[in-house]
């Protein structure tokens, strides 16, 4: 027995293979020790003569949690204390016990991956003694019941394998085995050392072949594409796994189910006509920015309230024409006219007609032609204003054609009269069209003082440079020096 324990002790320390760990929930061990008496006789803690009580065992354990282990374990080897030759036994014992580990390695004392594992045991079992004639000894053979406590160390040394000790105190219920009787029954204490080779598959929850405690995702569905890290494949980069993403090759967003909405109106960009352009749910995600019910991208007129008919832009005052295109958007008019009215149906609109009330002519800017009489009165008023020589003053011959004149403008409040002033080429010329101007200013003077308006009268000087006659003789220079008055409207 004692070669038998040196040579688990030689395996122990050289043999270098791993321990049972949470992954690996079942272990097997296979141990040697001595055993120790301690009763009537006295105590044969740690002696080692010729009652040498060496005993091989084996285990069967189970990982419950990171702090508990339940291990079942059998021995069988000498039983002896021989320390006087009167009072001695020897004999044969083989016991069971079924043990509760408290393991100090569980994340609160000390790491779950310490090399070195301390734990405390406490449980129960059976032991039976027998004679066995060649030991030259007897003991009183029987069955004893055990209440065991105890203590080990675990030096993991793979994850598969692990040099354990362990020391136990079993309590009896006899105290005759020594074949003495008193008041402090036959107990015994063991002292093991050997190996404990753990077996299992690794947790793996989600059946994805990647143990748990290197899984980041361990309840992933069965079945799903996971990557290096047990995780669903995210093919995306947007946090949501493919297995869930409808729109697995595009970034989206969680509330779309993976799905991108670009534009962030509320629609996905696979649903939306305008995926880049905040738009309504009633349009297909395009925008409607004028709020005409016509979408921007068909809205001709985008930013202003308008209507089907026009393709979105206004016709504010509904005679058919948009405002865009209509010169008086704001008054029912005629497309003839682009868009404005002409009350007096002369053809000219009344935004152009300078005589909007009087049927005219375009050429007269929508106003009557000016009437022979008045052509003749103006023709006569050529020659018929008469001025002090080289003055501006009017002479009292004129005074009855400009009175005429007066009369005119008066009766036609449409009619604005340019008058201009001309000379002949005598003198200096520069000082002619300085006079020409006084002599058209004289005349305005004139009619102002007849009640002809002002804002109805434009004056203009030019000289000599604009010649009716020849101003070689005195017929033709008479002619040149003259007020013509020409009607506007």
């Amino acid at each position: 027995m004692k070669k038998f324990f040196t040579f688990l002790l030689l395996i122990s320390l050289t043999i270098s293979v791993n321990a049972q760990n949470a992954d690996r929930k079942w272990g097997f061990g296979i141990f040697g020790g001595k055993t120790e008496y301690n009763g009537d006789l006295g105590n044969g803690f740690l002696e080692y003569g010729s009652d040498f009580s060496g005993f091989g065992g084996i285990s069967l354990s189970r990982y419950i949690s990171k702090s508990f282990d339940v291990k079942l374990q059998g021995t069988f080897g000498n039983y002896a204390y021989t320390k006087t030759k009167l009072l001695k036994f020897i004999g044969r014992k083989a016991d069971g016990n079924l043990l509760f580990a408290y393991k100090l390695n569980n994340g609160y004392i000390f790491k779950e991956n310490a090399i070195l594992a301390p734990y405390l045991a406490v449980g129960g079992g059976m032991a039976n003694m027998w004679n066995y004639p060649e030991s030259g000894g007897s003991i009183n053979g029987g069955y004893d019941y055990l209440y065991t406590a105890g203590l080990g160390l675990n030096c993991n040394l793979t994850d598969w394998v692990a040099l354990q000790y362990q020391f136990l105190y079993n309590f009896t219920n006899n105290d005759n085995r020594d074949k003495l009787i008193s008041q402090k029954n036959d107990n015994f204490m063991a002292h093991s050392l050997g190996l404990v080779f753990s077996f299992g598959s690794p947790r793996d929850t989600d059946k994805d072949g990647i143990p748990d405690k290197l899984d980041k995702c361990p309840n992933t569905p069965i079945g799903v594409k996971i990557d290096i890290n047990g995780c669903p494949l995210d093919v995306d980069g947007d946090a949501i796994p493919d297995y869930l993403d409808k729109c697995p090759d595009v970034k989206g967003i969680e509330a779309f189910q993976g799905c991108p909405d670009t534009d962030g109106d509320g629609i996905t960009d696979a649903e939306d006509k305008c995926p880049t352009v905040k738009g309504l749910a009633a349009f297909q995600g395009c925008p409607d920015s004028d709020g005409d019910g016509i979408t921007d991208a068909e809205d001709k007129c985008p930013n202003v309230k308008g209507l089907a008919a026009f393709n979105g832009c206004p016709d504010t005052d509904g005679d058919g024409i948009t405002d865009a295109e209509d010169r008086c958007p704001n008054v029912k008019g005629s497309k003839e006219l682009k868009g404005c009215p002409d009350k007096d149906n002369d053809g000219v609109a009344d935004i152009d007609d300078k005589c909007p009330d009087v049927s005219g002519l375009k050429e007269n800017k929508g106003c009557p032609e000016v009437k022979a009489a008045v052509k003749e009165t103006f023709r006569k008023a050529l020659q018929g204003i008469q001025f002090a020589t080289g003055k501006d003053i009017i002479l009292k011959p004129s005074f009855p054609i400009l009175d005429q004149i007066a009369n005119i403008m008066k009766e036609n409040p449409t009619y604005k009269l340019q008058i201009n002033g001309h000379t002949d080429n005598v003198g200096d010329a520069v000082k002619n069209k300085t006079l020409s101007e006084k002599r058209a200013n004289s005349v305005k003077t004139y009619l102002l003082k007849q009640g002809v308006e002002e804002t109805r009268m434009i004056t203009a000087g030019y000289g000599d440079v604009m010649p009716v006659a020849d101003n070689k003789t005195k017929d033709g220079q008479k002619q040149n020096r003259r007020v013509e008055f020409i009607v506007e409207f």
